[in-house]
């Protein structure tokens, strides 16, 4: 399945909200499989004022967190529907690596594949690009929590 999910689509999956949201749109999701994502680093973005003010940088674990949440979205595509709405909550950082920094004006896209999903534990593969040069990648691991 191939197609472009809005911010509604995210907001539906993720429980993050503003300043904490860091993904602006699907480009494509292939549920069980991979997702890639958008994010439009812009000079608003509240951590800019603090990291750092005469050099805007985004934060190295705001890129990760990032990938976090579209690995989220992924995950939360391929849940039954019943399922559906469940805290995921991140247990491991593994291989993270930082290529280059991401600053006003990049649009930071990125892709996060499952490697490995076990009941409620997955682990994750994501990279994220900037003009097509990588500037971010790490594996990640998650917990499905209880449904409220």
């Amino acid at each position: 399945m191939k197609a472009e999910f809005d911010i509604g689509y995210v907001l539906n999956c993720l429980p993050h909200r503003y300043p904490f949201l860091l993904v602006d749109r699907i480009l494509e999701i292939i549920p069980n499989e991979k997702a890639v994502a958008l994010k439009n680093v812009t000079m608003n973005e509240p951590f800019f004022t603090g990291h750092f003010p005469e050099l805007p940088v985004m934060p190295g674990v705001l890129i990760i967190e990032a990938l976090a949440q579209v690995g989220g979205v992924l995950v939360v595509s391929g849940l039954p529907a019943e399922n559906r709405g469940a805290p995921m909550y991140f247990m491991g950082i593994d291989k993270a690596k930082f290529r280059k920094p991401v600053i006003p004006g990049d649009q930071l896209v990125m892709e996060v594949s499952i490697l490995k999903h076990r009941r409620k534990i997955v682990k994750l593969a994501g990279f994220a690009k900037v003009d097509g040069e990588v500037v971010a990648e790490a594996e990640l691991m998650a917990t499905i929590g209880e449904k409220k």
